[in-house]
């Protein structure tokens, strides 16, 4: 398996010049860099430089344009890469790794009818109702955990934001939901960490392995917290689910057991580092600048609109893949079948023909973003993130009108797929 940064001699590959090759090498190893992370908007100006459907190294194309992507996001024509492609691919031995195919059972690779079933099984468990019985529970935490941060301040004169709070608030707010010993939150987040490498887009072997045992430990995890819920039965998300799909399995209780492993698995380390990230996000963006902060706090009617900038300015989530159903032509560029199709949110949400200025953090903007994608794929917890950042901006604005960085947020750099903030020192 090569990683990014490992590309070397691309001569062979159809489809673009060479120079056109290296270009997106260069960037896609930029994107890997402190530099790249920290501020990713030159990347996806250059990409997009290169037409709104890029060829990759490798075959495949990224797709830079917002029309485009949200082309891809919302057609029919596109899928996921569920086993039955992964099965058509010549390159068996990425495929087959234990990680990569624990994520291929999840809702994300599902198409349908599969896809629809499980969706349809679910419901819409943020759903306004929902998010309005949940606000007073979530508020309650974002209270506790400001608390902490409070004292780490008073204590230490300096916080990382990013563990005290970032992190914290949604391990404890899925925790709630679904039931989990909060002393076993720090290994949920450990294993989620180590997890998401099988999730990338070029992961070396290395990358895999250090998956394939946080997939054991996640197995083992869900499988045990599964069995002990359907024999202490309580009132929470998943006991409802065991219940719902112990009827739909009646005489099939290891069928029955992999749906429900799939769903709590992937709902509870989905909603974890995005949220984190959204977090952190939009903490960093309003008090580096204390008139924003102060501006905001004095129209608070206007949070919201802070938040979904922070969505459109830094997406969690840096790309998203579809494979093509048919033969078809994506914004002049024909694709043949089961071609790959890169989806750049980030390059997407800064295009200047759908967000005009978009460098600029502008709260007032009103633009457009697809970081929760779109179609049948739209993230199911896109309104339970939304509720996590407005309760904590809400109070935070409120109890510390002073808050301020000591310096940038610091990022893993061996990823590309989902950005993860390491650290967000703050001061007041």
């Amino acid at each position: 398996m090569t990683a990014v940064g490992e590309i070397r001699d691309t001569s062979t590959i159809p489809g673009t010049s060479n120079t056109d090759r290296r270009t997106v090498i260069s960037l896609l190893r930029r994107l890997r860099s402190s530099e790249g992370q920290t501020n990713p908007l030159p990347v996806w100006e250059e990409l997009r430089s290169m037409g709104d459907v890029v060829r990759a190294p490798w075959g495949g194309y990224f797709v830079t344009g917002f029309e485009a992507c949200s082309q891809v996001l919302r057609g029919r024509n596109w899928l996921a890469p569920d086993f039955a492609w992964q099965e058509r691919q010549s390159d068996q031995e990425r495929w087959e790794d234990p990680a990569t195919r624990e994520m291929t059972r999840t809702l994300i690779r599902l198409n349908a009818p599969t896809h629809t079933r499980q969706r349809r099984a679910l419901g819409n468990p943020f759903d306004r109702s929902s998010i309005e019985r949940a606000r007073p529970r979530i508020a309650a935490l974002v209270s506790g955990l400001l608390d902490e941060l409070a004292d780490r301040l008073s204590s230490d004169g300096e916080a990382d934001f990013n563990t005290v709070v970032g992190e914290q608030l949604p391990v404890r707010t899925v925790g709630q939901w679904l039931g989990i010993d909060p002393a076993d939150h720090a290994h949920i987040l450990d294993f989620t960490h180590r997890q998401v490498y099988a999730q990338e887009l070029l992961p070396s072997k290395s990358e895999l392995a250090i998956s394939a045992q946080a997939t054991l430990e996640m197995r083992a995890y869900f499988t045990e917290l599964i069995r002990h819920r359907r024999a202490h039965p309580g009132d929470d998300a998943l006991t409802g689910w065991i219940h719902y799909w112990d009827a739909q399995y009646p005489d099939d209780r290891a069928a029955a057991d992999q749906v429900l492993y799939d769903l709590t698995m992937f709902i509870t380390i989905a909603s974890l580092e995005t949220s984190s990230v959204l977090l952190a996000n939009a903490v960093w963006f309003l008090t580096q600048d204390p008139s924003r902060a102060d501006w905001l706090r004095r129209n608070p009617d206007h949070i919201d609109d802070a938040i979904e900038e922070t969505l459109r300015y830094d997406p969690p989530v840096v790309l998203n893949s579809r494979i093509a159903a048919d033969d078809t032509v994506l914004a002049g560029v024909p694709i043949a079948k089961d071609t790959t199709v890169h989806v750049l949110y980030g390059s997407a949400a800064h295009d200047p023909r759908r967000n005009p200025d978009p460098g600029s953090f502008d709260i007032l903007r009103n633009g457009g973003h697809l970081t929760f994608g779109g179609g049948a794929h739209y993230c199911l917890g896109a309104g339970l993130g939304r509720l996590e950042a407005r309760e904590l901006l809400v109070q935070l604005l409120e109890r510390f009108p002073t808050l301020r960085p000591t310096a940038p947020p610091t990022y893993d750099t061996t990823r590309i797929v989902f950005r993860r903030i390491t650290s967000l020192k703050v001061t007041i």
